[in-house]
């Protein structure tokens, strides 16, 4: 099963759980408040931890390859050269973003529109996106970096199975961005 689908299916079964909590009761409100509160406080201690295991490795094996096209433009992808370390503070970045545009949405949601479902729900799916997070299995779980966990990493397909472009890493495709480049600065 996709982390799309199962997303989807952790949300629906946590929003029947949440129709079940007393949000009425100032102090089951407390609970979920703090449970929240810790769930990303763990998120954001992970993500931190993790870079600081990057640069402690300070893996510097050259990374080339070619960042997927832009489905908007006929422009093809950009070579892209850095290293494994530089790759992976990215990606783990990225996912610091992401946690803290969550946290901020549901100062919205919960702080402004008084909403208080959205707080275990969100509680939950980021601890599972917390799971799912490459840098996570690579340096945390210690998995192997193959397959799906091969940098550059790909997309994980939506939520109708449709799939991004995913980043370019044969030979042929490198080299072909390499001389694009060449004519680009000889002009």
């Amino acid at each position: 099963m996709n982390s799309g689908v199962q997303n989807l299916v952790i949300s629906l079964g946590a929003m029947q759980v949440a129709r079940k909590i007393p949000f009425d009761d100032p102090e089951v409100l407390t609970y979920v408040r703090i449970g929240y509160v810790v769930s990303q406080i763990i998120i954001l201690g992970v993500y931190y931890y993790i870079t600081l295991v990057i640069k402690k490795k300070n893996d510097q094996t050259v990374l080339k390859y070619v960042d997927a096209p832009n489905a908007m433009t006929q422009e093809p992808g950009a070579l892209v050269t850095t290293t494994v370390k530089d790759y992976d503070l990215a990606e783990t970045s990225k996912l610091i973003r992401s946690a803290y545009m969550g946290i901020a949405m549901m100062g919205f949601l919960h702080g402004y529109l008084k909403f208080t479902q959205p707080l275990f729900i969100q509680a939950l799916m980021g601890l599972k996106n917390l799971y799912d997070a490459k840098p996570v299995a690579l340096h945390l779980l210690g998995k192997p970096a193959e397959g799906d966990l091969k940098r550059p990493f790909k997309s994980p397909p939506g939520m109708f199975g449709m799939a991004t472009p995913a980043p370019a890493t044969d030979a042929a495709a490198i080299a072909e961005a390499e001389k694009r480049v060449g004519s680009k600065k000889e002009e």
